[in-house]
């Protein structure tokens, strides 16, 4: 059965900036925070760390960072989807803008990770290409301006309002992060008042001077901020 992922929920990609028992000890440090604010955490793991991960969590939701639309067989150096399921893998990152793919390949791999009953959580650039991803019906959209990806600059609020409206137009039952240039509790806070269902970070922790208490205050402001909007719906209502 898929996992599903419910708001408000916090994604971290730690990328290559930590690997071995630092990413592993991150992701010791995201099942703490998952587990004391109650709230979902998707870690983004290495692929050589993602049977570890996965063994040793229970609320941390562990994605794959990228995989590719190949059955079993030939395929040297292609990621199995198959093979990660059978490590541990619950979902998959797909079209990071490092990681980018065409959308005919991001069209075939949606499909096979829904094969494998794998939550999709997929990144657009733009507000035009979050339109024609969104029409995929992934489980999570990551909306990312390229230009704003580890550079500590996080998106305004009137954007942030913008993309959550124009994706649940086209998908209602889509989650949306948004992402790019977190870098404090701060930003978290002001992405989920935004409108935001999640969001997420990867230099603004792993670069950190304390990553694993930027993710403690990172997954608290998310915790505070969502609750302090479902307190402000509830008084509007």
């Amino acid at each position: 059965m898929k996992k599903r992922v419910k708001a408000p929920f916090f994604e971290i990609g730690p990328k290559s900036y930590l690997y071995g028992d630092k990413v592993f000890s991150l992701a010791m440090a995201a099942e703490r925070a998952a587990n004391r604010y109650q709230v979902d955490v998707l870690f983004t793991a290495p692929f050589t760390e993602i049977r570890r991960i996965s063994e040793a969590v229970n609320r941390v939701i562990v994605l794959a960072p990228h995989m590719d639309a190949i059955r079993p067989g030939r395929g040297v150096a292609s990621i199995l989807p198959e093979a990660l399921k059978a490590a541990g893998t619950q979902g998959v990152l797909l079209n990071h803008c490092e990681k980018p793919l065409n959308f005919g390949r991001l069209v075939e791999t949606v499909q096979r990770a829904d094969e494998l009953e794998l939550m999709t959580v997929v990144c657009a650039g733009s507000l035009r290409e979050a339109v024609a991803v969104a029409g995929l019906s992934p489980d999570v959209m990551i909306v990312e301006p390229p230009e704003l990806v580890g550079t500590g600059k996080a998106a305004s609020s009137d954007v942030i309002s913008q993309v959550v409206r124009t994706i649940r137009s086209v998908s209602p039952e889509t989650l949306v992060l948004t992402a790019a240039g977190v870098s404090n509790g701060q930003d978290v806070y002001q992405n989920i008042l935004a409108g935001a269902d999640g969001t997420g970070a990867s230099s603004g922790i792993a670069c950190a001077e304390d990553p694993e208490g930027m993710v403690e205050e990172m997954v608290r402001a998310l915790r505070s901020a969502y609750d302090e909007r479902a307190l402000k719906t509830c008084r509007i209502s």
